[in-house]
């Protein structure tokens, strides 16, 4: 009942994020009871079945990746100190978020077991009844435990996925041996996992911060340890053009070179395949040129290694930014762009790869050979990656509002701001246009032999 309050009570941005989830959620189950319809119609075919079953996992990868991101963006799922005042920490928040993806995600499995129904002729009274009546075994009865089971999936995967990624990770030993802090009994952090005594506790049992983080109060003068002395430490450079200082940049990411070596073991794989027979291997979608089971491997290890060496090529734009004696707005982006780099450059792999695949099927002999099934899939693909990024995008917007906050007030222009984020967006495009570009040429190289 709370997740479906909090649902109803969001703004409608946030709601139009969660349409997106139903919508790719009745398509991935869509092409699942399709699946099955075929299997039924078909039963002397199972290799087939089976086929067509194994095709529906990207658009159900995608599905599960936008639904990931969109609950990272949920602002009615994040800790506040009104909802910790009845009990809903972190934990329970997470359950909160994992069911309101459940909830969208059921939403959209109801509706695409609605249009399959009706295209069937099981529902009559709308337009377009039992219009695919012949390919979806129309005349045998649905097995009611695999239809459910079929689309109980889309729900299952995601709402887990949520609760894996934002699950707690505040608990547990510290890496180095210490005390590692825990959620209070309302949900609040900064807790130390020995219990507290009354001597720590203020007025209304806040907590003292010296006894907590080991510094002092503001009211009162740091104390040496041991009998040494405290030095203070130097304060940061300014920034150039009246700018505050910056944070330390995050450290770059490490699957660059693992990317790089999955993409070349792709491409490396599907030239060489390409050479070979047909081997008979899995029955591709109308859409995809026919070959030897090689090829499909490749393609799969060209676009994981695109997403795997994003986010490094991401920080390396921002680390260009910033070469030869940088600016305010080259530092800022820079910057930027280098603490965003595996937030960002995750999805924009993932686009990257379904923009590749997309051109490297391009110059197809038949264009009509696309049956309406591989669009529906591929829409659902490009439209799921799409949204991905942009509401990485958006995450990546709402972590940086504090200091965009805190520039505004200390008189940073507001057009260098836009200057910032506008100069970022063109260096990732500068950068990944052109990869895209040739990673897609030499995938369909090999195919136009």
């Amino acid at each position: 009942m709370l997740a479906l309050r909090l649902t109803r009570g969001a703004r409608p941005a946030v709601q139009l994020r969660r349409l997106l989830v139903t919508a790719a959620s009745a398509g991935t189950g869509f092409l699942l009871l399709c699946a099955l319809g075929y299997a039924l119609s078909h039963p002397d075919s199972p290799a087939e079945a089976t086929a067509r079953l194994a095709w529906c996992l990207p658009p159900l990868a995608a599905t599960v990746h936008l639904a990931v991101a969109v609950a990272r963006t949920d602002p009615g799922t994040r800790p506040r100190p009104g909802l910790a005042a009845v009990g809903l920490g972190p934990a329970r928040l997470m359950l909160v978020s994992a069911s309101t993806t459940a909830l969208s995600c059921v939403l959209g499995s109801m509706l695409a077991l609605l249009v399959f129904l009706h295209l069937r002729g099981d529902l009559t009274g709308m337009p377009f009844d039992g219009a695919a009546s012949e390919a979806l075994a129309a005349g045998t009865p649905l097995p009611v435990p695999g239809s459910l089971t079929l689309l109980a999936l889309v729900p299952a995967i995601a709402s887990a996925s949520v609760a894996f990624v934002l699950r707690p990770k505040g608990l547990g030993p510290a890496p180095d041996g210490g005390a590692r802090r825990s959620y209070g009994r309302f949900g609040a952090t900064g807790r130390p996992a020995a219990p507290e005594t009354s001597a720590s506790s203020g007025r209304f049992g806040a907590r003292v911060r010296e006894a907590v983080r080991g510094t002092p109060r503001p009211d009162q003068e740091p104390e040496p340890a041991n009998g040494t002395v405290a030095v203070e430490a130097p304060p940061a450079e300014p920034a150039p053009d009246g700018l505050p200082a910056l944070p330390e940049p995050r450290p770059a990411p490490k699957g660059l070179p693992w990317g790089v070596a999955v993409l070349a073991a792709g491409l490396a794989v599907e030239t060489y395949a390409a050479g070979a027979a047909d081997d008979g291997g899995p029955a591709l979608p109308a859409a995809l040129p026919a070959g030897p089971t090689g090829v499909l491997v490749g393609w799969l290890l060209t676009a994981v290694g695109l997403a795997l060496a994003a986010p490094g090529v991401a920080h390396l734009c921002g680390l260009v930014l910033q070469a030869l004696r940088p600016g305010a707005l080259r530092l800022l982006a820079g910057r930027g762009l280098m603490a965003e780099a595996t937030r960002i450059g995750r999805p924009l792999g993932v686009v990257c790869a379904v923009a590749s695949a997309a051109y490297a099927m391009t110059p197809l002999p038949d264009p009509g050979s696309v049956g309406p099934l591989t669009a529906l899939g591929a829409a659902v693909v490009v439209g799921c990656a799409v949204a991905t990024l942009l509401t990485a995008a958006v995450e990546a917007r709402q972590d940086r509002a504090d200091t965009t906050e805190a520039l505004l007030r200390l008189g940073a222009p507001a057009g260098t701001l836009r200057g910032a984020a506008a100069l970022r967006a063109g260096a990732l495009l500068a950068v990944f246009g052109p990869l895209t570009l040739v990673v897609a040429e030499l995938a369909a190289l090999p195919l136009t032999r």
